[in-house]
């Protein structure tokens, strides 16, 4: 199958993300050489959010078998997307950053640690897309089909935390945002939230340590990114999922930093060719729009393989639906006055 245009469509301290290091990323861009494709070996870091490690590695791998990619190696770091911006910006090491939301590479671009053109080409910045799942226990045994029913009395819920997880503030901006799209008011999706929030079981820090958590038994429903359920069940986990036919574009951006080696901007290139796409397509995650001619084939862990990226009936997006990422983090996440932020404090849950 090929998609041809969308069709779903405080800081940290260095030594927190140290601790989530696959190893010890010395000096950005050290190298044997300041090339990739002659034979000679390049070292490049790259620094991500912790749910695309297993997409990120294969897209590695493929590049490495390209004549680009020869010789490249990689010291990688994943976390909390949030943490692992203001890490970089602390100093942890960087050539490639693969974050949740765009606003975590805007922050490096204020410090000069990358360019501000770096969401000035056909892709927007943008690396990998996706949208919200509700996933469940195997059987659906609370009955959930909808956003509405997380709101519902006996159910239990793990969503990551906003404070650190970009793919918290995905979830929690897809629900309230299902509320308006219904016909409620500003007030009623903010009545809706804090009965979802009275039934949050568990805040983690991360996409990933979300996923953890409810894999532990922790909780009735995990809200999350459709590539990470896509994802669980490829691992193994018995589980069930539910993609809203209301929902929020999710674009997770990527950028190489002002200091990489050349080889950090031929990696992004391809990760983003319809080849790169294709194989981040095989762990759950969508086709970017603006590429064309992506081979999707069957997805492994999807609901059906065959098709396992649905459209979405009404796809909300944060620059047509909330006016940029500036209107939302002011509205939503301040850290003293924005709707969630309150929410969460007033659920005594932070």
């Amino acid at each position: 199958m090929k998609i041809t245009r969308r069709n779903l469509m405080a800081g940290v301290a260095i030594a927190t993300s140290a601790a989530v290091l696959t190893a010890c990323a010395p000096s950005s861009g050290s190298d044997d050489s300041s090339s990739a494709g002659t034979g000679k070996k390049t070292t490049l870091s790259l620094v991500a959010y912790s749910v695309p490690k297993a997409a990120d590695g294969a897209i590695e791998d493929a590049f490495a078998k390209t004549d680009p990619g020869t010789g490249v190696t990689w010291k990688q770091s994943y976390g909390a997307s949030g943490d692992q911006s203001r890490a970089v910006v602390g100093g942890l090491k960087a050539d490639v950053v693969h974050f949740s939301l765009s606003p975590d590479v805007t922050r490096l671009v204020d410090e000069g640690l990358v360019d501000k053109s770096w969401d000035q080409n056909a892709n927007k910045g943008i690396l990998s897309t996706s949208v919200v799942a509700i996933v469940v226990r195997k059987g659906n045994p609370k009955h959930i089909e909808s956003f509405a029913d997380l709101a519902k009395p006996g159910v239990g819920i793990v969503t990551p935390n906003p404070g650190s997880s970009g793919s918290a503030r995905w979830n929690v901006l897809a629900a309230y945002q299902s509320v308006i799209a219904n016909g409620g008011s500003e007030a009623d999706a903010k009545a809706y939230l804090k009965k979802l929030f009275a039934n949050v079981k568990a805040l983690p820090g991360s996409g990933r340590d979300a996923t953890t958590a409810f894999q532990g038994g922790t909780g009735d429903v995990l809200l999350s990114y459709e590539n990470e359920a896509i994802f669980a069940r490829q691992s193994g986990e018995d589980v069930d999922y539910i993609v809203p036919k209301q929902n929020l574009l999710i674009e997770n951006p990527a950028a190489v930093t002002t200091k990489a080696a050349p080889a950090a901007k031929k990696f992004l290139d391809f990760a983003i060719s319809p080849e790169g796409q294709g194989i981040y397509a095989q762990y759950g995650f969508r086709p970017v729009e603006s590429v064309q001619g992506v081979d999707i084939g069957t997805v492994k862990g999807a609901n059906d393989p065959a098709n396992p990226f649905p459209k979405i009936d009404e796809l909300f997006t944060i620059d047509k639906t909330f006016g940029g990422w500036e209107a939302v983090n002011a509205k939503f996440f301040d850290e003293k006055k924005g709707i969630i932020t309150k929410i969460i404090a007033d659920s005594g849950k932070s």
